[in-house]
């Protein structure tokens, strides 16, 4: 970097235009230099030319004279005389040529001066413009520089403030989760479909809707049975959703429950109803396939593995991990849906205990790592091609088993914000869980139309209900014995029903007549749900 006189530093450009005007200025006085040597060459050869005619002159004049005497005595010289006359011509002749010459060198010269002296003052007054241009740009990088500064400071002010709302974010959000208590109620009323107008000996009466909601909160069922009196049926939830609700819409009311789940809080969400009334449509999408269903009918599980892994990049990098694990219920027994038996075809079955400090434990359980929402898709897409699925009246591709995804997020040491600095060298490794579960349908098996081992079946998934339904019942009456172990399925949600976790129990109903019994079972069972005494949930430390 060069410096000007003033001491401003000059740019790379304005230097290499320094370097051209000056080599340019080396150049003309070259030039001028050759110019000058040459007019003193020619102005000597001038002064010499001049001696050499005046010294031709002499002669001349003395051969003139001579000649004259010569003529009057000898006449044949004439002609010598007269030649003499002509070189004498010749030369005068080159001497002017030569001055003529001169005199063009001189002008030629004086030109060129000229325009040499006109170039150089442009090319200073360049140079002087780009120095002021410089000096300029120096003055405006100082004030950026000046700016970029105050641009920091405040930068970093704005990052400790939002810091700070962000601990204050998070301790209010968990305050307001705690506040609606660890179990919540929502219901959801699909749409009439097709297959509800199929079989059916009074086609008009038994697709009627009777199932409706009335406002955010509010279920009304209009029980117009033969041979009993027409009555209306109300029923109160935290959240009710119309037919026309979108799969984008009911996420919206689950997304908090997420963020609890890194802010070191177990969360459990399920749907419950009968077969065909939407529950694996709310938690997976259309179709089973969670692997293929894009856009804005992806159902509670793919949502939520997104939002999670969004959750997570927001966060500083190796401060979450997460592993995938899947089960099924089936026929009262667990199976690893992540473990395939190659020799039964089957995935494989496993135990459950209860651990040493009261929590529901499978040991052996499969758990697969997961970095990003695809890899948790895929694990699903594998483990729901093992369950348990069966054809019914009701339903073409029953489930016949209750799946439970448990995706288990550790939050490693060192990496949470504590809310005191005091609490940093408290931190250690923490553990939540985010389970996803899908109800096998609860079903009159008169209307499923189920024989065989498929009634077996029925009759296992009806008696988990009813187990789970106990146990809500003694947890809403405070019963000093809580009925977990009677079935594998409340075994296996022991820590999410009643437990340390927020729980989210989606109803599943459908509107038409026809399946008014297991709109008003399913009901019934949210009714009891609400009924669960609201505690505090604890946050994992």
């Amino acid at each position: 970097m060069r410096f000007t006189t003033s001491g401003q530093s000059m740019s790379p450009a304005a230097i290499n235009m320094h370097l051209v005007y000056q080599e340019r200025i080396k150049q003309l006085e070259h030039k001028l230099r050759v110019k000058e040597e040459n007019i003193v060459v020619l102005k000597t050869e001038n002064a010499i030319l001049h001696l050499k005619l005046a010294e031709c002159l002499n002669q001349t004049l003395v051969c003139s004279l001579g000649d004259t005497e010569m003529y009057d005595h000898n006449g044949p010289h004439n002609n010598e005389h007269r030649s003499i006359d002509a070189a004498i011509g010749k030369l005068s002749l080159a001497v002017q040529d030569l001055k003529h010459n001169l005199q063009s060198l001189r002008v030629f010269i004086t030109e060129e001066w000229k325009q040499y002296q006109n170039q150089l003052k442009d090319h200073i007054q360049s140079l002087l413009n780009h120095l002021q241009e410089l000096q300029y740009s120096s003055q405006c990088l100082e004030g950026m520089n000046e700016k970029i500064l105050t641009l920091e400071q405040s930068l970093s002010e704005v990052h400790e403030k939002y810091r700070t709302e962000k601990l204050r974010r998070k301790i209010l959000h968990n305050n307001l989760i705690e506040l609606k208590g660890n179990i919540r109620v929502f219901c959801r009323i699909r749409p009439c479909l097709p297959f509800d107008k199929q079989k059916s000996f009074n086609l008009q009466e038994s697709s009627k809707e009777i199932t409706f909601a009335l406002d955010d909160e509010t279920v009304l069922v209009k029980c117009n049975r033969p041979g009993h009196l027409a009555v209306d049926k109300i029923f109160h939830f935290e959240r009710v959703f119309s037919p026309c609700e979108t799969q984008c819409g009911i996420f919206e009311e689950v997304r908090p429950l997420i963020t609890s789940v890194l802010d070191g809080y177990n969360v459990c969400i399920m749907a419950y109803g009968q077969t065909g009334s939407g529950k694996t449509h709310t938690m997976m999408g259309p179709h089973s396939d969670a692997g293929t269903e894009s856009g804005a009918e992806l159902g509670l599980i793919p949502r939520t593995a997104e939002e999670l892994f969004r959750l997570i990049l927001e966060r500083p990098a190796g401060c979450h991990s997460v592993e995938v694990s899947i089960v099924e219920v089936y026929n009262n027994e667990i199976y690893d849906l992540l473990a395939y038996d190659r020799c039964t075809e089957l995935s494989v079955k496993r135990d459950i205990i209860t651990s040493k400090d009261g929590k529901s434990d499978v040991p052996s359980l499969t758990y697969e790592s997961a970095s990003n929402t695809e890899e948790v898709l895929n694990l699903v897409q594998k483990g729901l091609e093992l369950r348990v699925k069966h054809s019914t009246l009701i339903h073409a591709n029953s489930s016949r088993s209750h799946l439970v995804v448990t995706l288990t997020i550790t939050t490693h040491a060192g990496f949470d914000e504590p809310k005191h600095a005091s609490d940093w060298q408290n931190q250690k490794s923490v553990e939540t869980k985010l389970q996803l579960v899908d109800l096998a349908g609860s079903e009159c098996v008169g209307m499923s139309g189920v024989q065989g081992a498929a009634l077996r079946e029925a009759s296992f998934i009806n008696r988990s209900l009813s187990a789970l339904s106990d146990v809500l019942a003694a947890l809403s009456e405070r019963r000093s014995h809580v009925p977990y172990r009677n079935s594998k399925l409340t075994h296996l949600l022991q820590d999410s029903i009643g437990g340390d976790a927020k729980l989210l129990i989606m109803l599943c109903i459908s509107p038409c007549q026809k399946f008014i019994t297991e709109s008003l079972q399913t009901l019934g069972f949210g009714t009891r749900a609400c009924q669960v005494p609201r505690v505090p949930v604890k946050k994992r430390h």
